[in-house]
């Protein structure tokens, strides 16, 4: 299904998978995962590399499970650190906000890049020829990489197996009538005309099921259009289940207060639900168990 110069470490969700590409001596590497993981991180690419030289590190957008081990992969292995073009002044001020670190609750080591990419882009990973493409929705700075010969999609979080990332923008509104959703939709549009076999997601196994996967995609697209409250409550769902799976545990009891720190939360919750923080904690806990995502154990909420 991948050529022997690729190589992907599958990660859970809390950090995005890593693509190895391998260049005789030496390697690239796209995305570092989440920053608690970072050292993991840093001892399975050492095995993947199996005494290579890592040159390059590039990151598909610039959320914290994609870019938190950017600083420990940097040290690590001396490499260059490349990010998207729409993000420089971002990552170069460490705006922690724009990051979307402070309003999730989230954490990533602020890291020093080296050099931009920007779609159009063309570049040799892994002796295979790759272009870079604009997919804006989920992030809207964020890059999906091609390589038309073997008909491979690296598409971060633009498209899953089953589904796509957050569409954060359409419920922060900022900017102003960003249009989120709209930039997804236009974002599968475009993805759908490339000529792909095989999709390489930013989380979950690569798949071949391509045509079934964009169904998928479209769907709850349509869906989240039709009612973006929908959005608003899927997108606090991730938030929590996210963040237990970097704590592990969470009192029950202490819930309300958790949510009411984070920003992205009270936005949301205020733009679209408008709960008490103690009601969107019970309802929160009472939906996320009820789909096994979380467990209660003598009060203490547990990432599944």
């Amino acid at each position: 299904m991948l050529p022997d110069s690729l190589l992907v470490l599958e990660r859970g969700w809390l950090s995005s998978n890593n693509i190895v590409f391998l260049e005789g001596e030496q390697a690239v590497l796209i995305d570092s995962g989440y920053v608690t993981h970072a050292a993991q991180t840093v001892a399975l690419l050492q095995h993947a590399l199996s005494g290579r030289r890592l040159t390059r590190l590039l990151n598909t957008h610039s959320h914290s499970d994609h870019i938190g081990g950017n600083a420990a992969i940097s040290e690590a292995f001396g490499c260059q650190v490349i990010v998207p073009q729409g993000i420089d002044a971002t990552i170069a001020e460490w705006d922690e906000e724009a990051l979307l670190l402070s309003p999730l609750g989230q954490s990533a080591t602020r890291f020093r890049h080296d050099a931009t990419i920007a779609a159009g882009d063309e570049l040799e990973l892994g002796g295979l020829n790759w272009r870079t493409f604009a997919v804006p929705g989920h992030d809207m700075d964020a890059l999906a990489f091609h390589n038309p010969e073997r008909r491979l999609l690296i598409s971060g979080d633009a498209l899953w197996r089953n589904g796509f990332g957050v569409v954060f923008s359409e419920l922060l509104g900022h900017p102003e009538d960003a249009g989120g959703l709209r930039a997804a939709r236009e974002t599968l549009d475009l993805l759908a005309r490339l000529p792909i076999d095989v999709v390489i997601p930013g989380h979950g196994a690569p798949f071949v099921e391509v045509e079934d996967a964009f169904a998928r995609a479209y769907q709850r697209l349509a869906n989240f259009e039709q009612d973006v409250e929908l959005l608003a409550r899927h997108a606090l769902k991730v938030i929590l289940v996210f963040a237990l799976l970097e704590r592990r545990q969470l009192p029950r009891a202490d819930l309300p207060a958790f949510l009411a720190k984070l920003s992205f939360c009270q936005s949301v919750n205020a733009r679209y639900l408008n709960h008490s923080n103690e009601e969107l904690a019970q309802w929160l806990a009472r939906d996320l168990i009820r789909v096994g995502a979380l467990k209660e154990v003598d009060g203490v909420l547990l990432a599944v």
